[in-house]
């Protein structure tokens, strides 16, 4: 099947109901780990230096950059988003250490070259718990941060589905195959936002088998017997509790990601955070309500 990653958008702009304009969008890499040669990569929407960039876009797990197409095409904008490591065309760990604090410092380091000074950082899922680690370890790059349906007080039972998603099968025989278990765990997305989603996440081997381009080690979730999914969570609830920095929680009403105790949580570390919640989204906003999504962060951004 051909594919340009670059060719896909104004299938996005129709879906959305804008005109479109082909948008200025190109993939760079940046090196993160010199003794590993481990490298970050980003797509970088708009002409603007580096310096000028002022948001960036973090997804989640077994998700790419290319999730926040919509919402890219909807701000107009110079922005970043990164394919987290062992995701996307970022380059994959031997040790597959893909947790939030280990992100965080890759992520850093990808930044001081691709946005030096962003104002407001939006993350979603594993995106925006990477997002909460790198606030805590480096604060001037994190000035702002909007979270898309996380808290660290996500655990197995809450991201089941999540995950029974990525556990499912490594090889599919087909396209079709891979894009029908999507289109049946993803039942608010559209079929043809799926479509693109598998597109730009999937890849086929010489044998024409289609296979996840994200690190399939990171599948099993690494979850525990005491439910915790991911190792420092509560070091990250911690690092909510001593940041300053104007935060704001968007959630999905049809999400079961984040719970009423997490909201409690939140605002109990954080009182001045502010939860804003979207009607029919799931745990994808970006992909159920891009829009909508464009908005709230043009709003942080003023």
């Amino acid at each position: 099947m051909d594919y340009d990653e670059f060719g896909l958008f104004d299938d996005n702009a129709a879906e959305l109901g804008i005109a479109y304009r082909p948008p200025t969008v190109r993939r760079e890499f940046v090196e993160v780990n010199p003794s590993t040669g481990q490298r970050v990569s980003a797509l970088v929407w708009g002409a603007a230096p580096a310096a000028d960039i002022d948001l960036v876009l973090v997804h989640g797990g077994a998700q790419n950059a290319h999730t926040w197409d919509s919402v890219a095409l909807c701000l107009d904008r110079p922005l970043v988003a990164v394919d987290l490591p062992g995701h996307g065309h970022s380059d994959h760990r031997d040790d597959s250490g893909y947790w939030p604090h280990e992100n965080a410092a890759a992520l850093a380091n990808a930044l001081g070259t691709l946005a030096p000074k962003p104002r407001l950082v939006v993350g979603m899922s594993l995106g925006g718990l990477t997002s909460i680690a790198l606030a805590a370890l480096a604060p001037n790059l994190v000035p702002q941060l909007l979270l898309v349906d996380v808290t660290p007080g996500v655990d197995q039972e809450k991201s089941k589905a999540i995950h029974q998603f990525i556990d499912g099968p490594e090889y599919f025989e087909s396209f079709e195959a891979i894009l029908e278990r999507t289109i049946a765990f993803n039942p608010t997305r559209s079929e043809s936002s799926l479509r693109r989603g598998v597109m730009h996440n999937a890849t086929q081997d010489a044998e024409g088998r289609w296979r996840w381009r994200y690190d399939l080690p990171r599948r099993g979730s690494g979850a525990g017997d005491d439910g915790r999914l991911l190792p420092g969570l509560d070091s990250l609830w911690d690092a909510i509790g001593t940041s300053t920095m104007p935060l704001v929680l968007a959630r999905g009403s049809l999400s079961p990601v984040v719970g009423d105790d997490d909201v409690e949580e939140l605002k109990r570390r954080r009182p001045d955070a502010r939860i804003d919640v979207f009607d029919g989204a799931g745990h994808s906003i970006q992909g159920d309500q891009p829009a909508a999504l464009a908005r709230l962060i043009e709003s942080m951004l003023g």
